[in-house]
């Protein structure tokens, strides 16, 4: 018997309930430095959510980070694992094919001399972009770090911020934003700035979803330490930050956000995190 209705007649249905009521298949999302202390927080808070995300790690090794002070495991399968260094353009190429979102964490994140830096946080980030751009990966989460910024704290109102200044120098602050021209001080922060350039380049050029996450001081033990409270962020807010981005409108093409817990001290704008991706930090230093 021939059906009535050929099933090509109802596809436009199909599709509108889709849309409508976002019925989607979950997102493949490959953290890159997975087993660094902020992309294994990452890894653990998206592992909630097994039905929104797939996940998919690299790293150049599987061995945790020395950072991580408790018990915690990546336990990705083999299949879903790749040891790669992301100087090595051919291995990310095939790490990031068939991906959805990459999250990229990998880096040298303690400026280890000049070649670290060239070769992780410049020649790297450019593998990333480019194996991304060339596998049609929709977007690109990048970590960038509060140290663009920490030129700020050299001038007022900022430097009587970090020094722990009277409740007069918090009434009328005006933070810094993303807006604002970075202001490293060194290498590692200078090879986060080309990071961001990168993104700029990419989102506007290559139609690419380029997202950038100025990360504050995590710290293996999740509290501040050393009186810096002001940059602090904790890994539940960094590791939420992370999600927000990942789940952000499709028209959401590019913007850098401060990943910062909500401190008193802070001398930072996460309201544009906030009114972009939905960001509301739940921690705080003094807390």
């Amino acid at each position: 018997m021939v059906d009535k209705y050929p099933a090509y007649l109802f596809l436009p249905f199909f599709a509108y309930v889709s849309e409508r009521y976002k019925i989607m298949s979950p997102k493949k999302v490959l953290i890159t430095g997975v087993s660094g202390l902020v992309g294994s927080a990452a890894y653990l808070y998206l592992s909630q959510w097994p039905d929104r995300y797939v996940l998919y790690g690299l790293g150049r090794r599987r061995t945790l980070s020395e950072r991580i002070s408790d018990q915690r495991t990546v336990d990705l399968p083999e299949e879903r694992f790749s040891v790669c260094d992301i100087a090595d353009i051919d291995g990310v190429r095939q790490a990031v094919a068939g991906i959805d979102v990459v999250v990229h964490m990998a880096a040298d994140p303690a400026g280890r001399g000049w070649e670290s830096l060239r070769d992780n946080n410049l020649i790297g980030a450019y593998n990333i972009y480019e194996a991304c751009r060339e596998a049609g990966v929709g977007r690109l989460i990048s970590a960038s770090t509060i140290q663009v910024s920490h030129g700020d704290t050299e001038e007022e109102p900022y430097r009587s911020v970090v020094e722990g200044g009277t409740d007069s120098v918090f009434e009328d602050l005006v933070k810094v934003s993303p807006a604002t021209p970075a202001q490293p001080r060194n290498l590692y922060a200078a090879s986060k700035v080309w990071s961001e350039s990168l993104a700029r380049v990419y989102a506007h050029s290559h139609d690419m979803s380029c997202l950038c996450v100025r990360i504050g001081w995590v710290t293996g033990e999740d509290e501040a330490r050393n009186g810096r409270g002001d940059i602090w962020c904790s890994q539940r807010d960094i590791a939420e930050l992370i999600k927000c981005c990942i789940d952000a409108d499709d028209d959401v093409r590019f913007d850098i956000f401060y990943g910062m817990s909500d401190n008193r001290r802070r001398w930072v704008d996460i309201e544009n995190a906030r009114q972009r991706v939905g960001y509301i930090a739940q921690d705080r230093a003094e807390d």
